[in-house]
């Protein structure tokens, strides 16, 4: 074993700054000033170098030397005093806030009809959103060039350069590896094998981390959603091919591969019907199997006719059979449907029925409070998480994973 030696001078600087860089973004986030009487009070999300000092166990002169550094790279920036102030005797204190409009975070979903983003403060304030449809028939590039289009309109439209932009979070249908490469995907032509995380990379130059798009909408729920709160949840996004993303013990669960959460393919262990046969109001394979048919044969049954309402008989029960396995092995404390099923008339209590009698502990069952907007919510938080393991030197995110540089 080799012998200890004294710590890095320039690792020993970036604790530092972490450390003061989070309490400035704490006293941010509540939106108060810190400061005592003795400080003259202070503007609101504002901290006095004497309220550093206390908060981080630094010295003042340590303090005061990370601050100089902070606003130099243009993350931190002195608050004016505001005028009227009151203070017994001297200069008021000199205040400073975190900056979250010192860089930007993009969220974006890539889909068989659409791609999404979402842009956001280093706070993760959305800035603004946008949608454009695509082509289910689009080759990977068609595909990529669209984003590559609708995100620079997006940018367009909030006044935000492409360089201020610190991390990208990517959410994709199918089985994506730790580097960006989608393993497997039958949603999207092209994409088995596309090296996704590389491939954007090249257009972000930053670092961009891909997710599959059933993970970050749990993520997203769990954020800001219906499973706000709980720290073991399973999402499920009912689709054409139904996947699932869970959090255990408040971090997202990928597998060794990145193929946790596949219950799509749970009907192969027993030879069910496929998708495209349980969906059938003719007795024939619904051909194309895409959104524009299920959503037709949902209309049918809400209208009454027979067939289209056996055939959603028959989606609900496949997907209470797949959601309960999954609620089997791992216990969570909450069930949040998303998807096609979020507009299902009463599917949460067949669901609810089902789980009871399978599971020694039923979960909470309910629909999604994000909607459309989970995934990209979702993909946005996986750039949050990044940017707070950098900047903050926070370890308890929810998302970690190694980014495509």
């Amino acid at each position: 074993m080799g012998r200890l030696t004294g710590g890095d001078p320039s690792l020993l600087r970036r604790i530092n700054s972490a450390v003061v860089l989070h309490a400035l973004r704490a006293a941010g986030a509540s939106g108060t000033a810190t400061g005592g009487p003795d400080d003259g009070g202070g503007c609101a999300g504002s901290a006095s170098l004497t309220d550093l000092t206390r908060v981080t166990g630094l010295s003042r002169p340590t303090v005061e030397g990370v601050i100089d550094g902070l606003a130099d790279s243009g993350l931190v920036v002195e608050v004016p005093a505001e005028e009227g102030g009151v203070r017994r005797q001297g200069r008021p204190a000199r205040r400073f806030r975190f900056r979250a409009e010192a860089g930007h975070l993009l969220g974006i979903e890539i889909g068989a009809h659409r791609v999404a983003a979402i842009l956001s403060d280093l706070d993760g304030n959305v800035l603004g959103s946008i949608v454009r449809e695509v082509s289910e028939k689009a080759s990977a590039d068609e595909r990529l060039e669209r984003l590559r289009t609708t995100v620079a309109d997006l940018l367009r439209r909030a006044g935000v350069a492409r360089f201020s932009l610190r991390a990208v979070g990517v959410a994709s249908p199918g089985v994506v590896e730790a580097d960006g490469t989608v393993h497997l995907c039958t949603a999207l032509p092209g994409w088995t094998g596309l090296p996704l995380g590389e491939r954007l990379r090249r257009s972000f130059r930053c670092p961009v981390l891909v997710e599959n798009d059933a993970n970050t909408a749990a993520v997203a729920e769990h954020w800001k959603g219906a499973a706000a709160g709980s720290d073991d949840v399973v999402f499920v996004l009912a689709g054409l091919s139904p996947g699932a993303g869970s959090l255990i013990g408040g971090r997202l669960h990928r597998g060794f591969g990145g193929a946790a959460g596949e219950i799509g393919a749970l009907h192969l262990l027993g030879q069910e019907a496929a998708p495209e046969e349980v969906l059938s109001t003719t007795g024939e394979p619904l051909n194309p199997l895409d959104e524009a048919q299920v959503a037709h044969v949902f209309s049918l049954a809400r209208d009454g006719d027979a067939r289209a309402r056996a055939a959603v008989d028959r989606f609900v029960r496949r997907l209470v059979h797949d959601t309960a396995a999954l609620v089997l092995a791992l216990d969570p404390e909450v069930v949040v449907v998303g998807g096609w099923a979020a507009g299902l008339d009463g599917v949460l209590a067949p669901l609810r029925d089902e789980l009871a009698r399978y599971c020694l502990r039923p979960p909470q069952v309910t629909l999604s409070l994000l909607g459309e907007a989970a995934v990209t919510t979702g993909a946005l938080r996986l750039a949050l998480d990044h940017v707070e393991q950098e900047l903050f030197a926070v370890d308890s995110t929810v998302t970690t994973r190694r980014a495509s540089h």
